[in-house]
């Protein structure tokens, strides 16, 4: 918690602009929408490795999420209110098909019929910073928002965004607990290593600082971040990007760079992981080519927050490419049919390989993954802003389980204010 404290009032001393910020008012700012998303998840474990013998996860789901977000009062200091109401709901699951993440799993090993959860935060800001208490949802390199089921987490605590430095976001922030993504209710923070949940310890709080600046006409960016999930792991990010134009093509480069180790107590023992990703990627017409390269050195796997993804370039939703001493590299084809004259439809195929794996058991674990994901909105006509997202995903380990998954997901939002 120290480094949030000691970082909010730096930001408030930084020079600010000398007009006042001015406001459009609680509910002449405010917003409303109400998403849809309707969810079917399937995996199958073809050869399972591990204590859990549960061969197949599938099921299908239905999700509500309302979103408020208010103004801010008139004058210098202006309060407001967000507010988010999510409901679940089954509609298809089973004792030994659960699990997916989309719904709760009861002690008697079902899925919950439903389940619902109201979230509010209250928001203070003064010119160009923003102090914001209660439900939050931060998306930082050190802790992503992982919206990737059925209904979106959040955390609860305490966070300042401050922009007053042209190109300079600032964040800091003290979280206290967690709303996983498919449960209605808070409990402690937890961690994941590598690709295994550390369910066994829980953490009281995660602290983060940092910040990003752009610059170069907002064509580079750089980033420097520290988290500390309390007793478990402090963590370190550098990060930079940058585009650039090139004849027809534009060009980008994304580069990371993480540096973990245990912290206080040590619940989890000795943390020791540096892990450095770069991806490249061209652009022309529809087409985007990526290619990258993603090492993981030190004694220890990737550290993270359960249960949530990272901005490491060859991770998946399926397997992570985190463990102990992996190396691995990705290729990736994006496809926008915008330039076919099928504005809405776009379509991806990745590879990824990784090796160099310290499994632990005497020899080299190794792994493989091949993504393909088709979406596509409606533009027009009664069914306008109806989306769908179909992927289908194949990994295979030797020294984890392999997966085939399937996704359905379908997609509609009513704007109400």
């Amino acid at each position: 918690m120290a480094i949030v404290l000691l970082s909010v009032p730096l930001a408030l001393a930084i020079p600010v602009a000398s007009n006042a910020g001015t406001s459009e008012g609680f509910m002449n700012g405010s917003s409303a929408t109400l998403t849809t998303r309707n969810y079917f998840f399937s995996r199958d474990f073809s050869d399972i490795a591990g204590s859990n013998q549960q061969s197949k996860a599938q099921e299908w789901a239905q999700g509500f999420i309302l979103d408020f977000k208010s103004g801010f009062t008139p004058g210098t200091l202006g309060v407001g209110l967000d507010a988010q109401g999510l409901l679940g709901i089954k509609l298809d699951s089973s004792p030994d098909r659960v699990n997916t993440g989309l719904l709760p799993v009861h002690g008697d090993g079902k899925a919950a019929d439903d389940y619902s959860r109201i979230g509010v935060a209250a928001k203070v800001r003064y010119r160009k910073t923003e102090l914001r208490f209660g439900d939050l949802q931060p998306n930082l390199p050190i802790l992503m928002f992982s919206d990737v089921r059925l209904l979106p987490p959040s955390y609860q605590g305490v966070s300042i965004t401050s922009q007053e430095v042209n190109g300079l976001t600032f964040q800091a922030g003290h979280l206290n607990s967690t709303h996983l993504r498919n449960e209605g209710g808070d409990e402690r923070i937890q961690a994941v290593l590598g690709h295994l949940p550390q369910r066994q310890v829980n953490s009281d709080g995660f602290n983060y600082v940092g910040g990003d600046y752009v610059f170069d006409d907002k064509r580079t960016s750089i980033s420097t971040w520290l988290g500390q999930l309390e007793d478990i792991y402090r963590q370190g990010f550098l990060g930079l990007k940058h585009n650039r134009p090139i004849g027809d093509w534009t060009a980008a480069l994304n580069l990371g760079y993480f540096n973990a180790r245990e912290d206080g107590d040590r619940l989890l023992g000795d943390i020791d992981n540096q892990a450095l990703f770069s991806v490249l990627s061209f652009k022309r017409g529809g087409h985007t080519l990526s290619v990258g390269y993603q090492a993981m050195c030190g004694d220890s796997p990737f550290p993270r927050v359960f249960s949530n993804i990272s901005p490491l370039g060859n991770e998946t939703p399926t397997y992570e490419f985190a463990f102990t001493d992996e190396r691995s590299w990705q290729v990736r084809h994006e496809y926008d049919f915008a330039a076919l004259g099928l504005p809405g439809l776009n379509t991806s195929l990745r590879w990824i390989q990784g090796s160099n794996v310290d499994t632990g058991k005497g020899y080299e674990g190794r792994e493989h993954e091949r993504d393909i994901d088709v979406a596509y909105v409606v533009q027009s006509g009664a069914l306008k802003g109806l989306g769908f997202r179909l992927r289908n995903a194949m990994a295979r380990s030797n020294y984890r389980s392999d997966v085939h998954e399937n996704r359905l997901i379908f997609t509609y939002s009513w704007k109400l204010l």
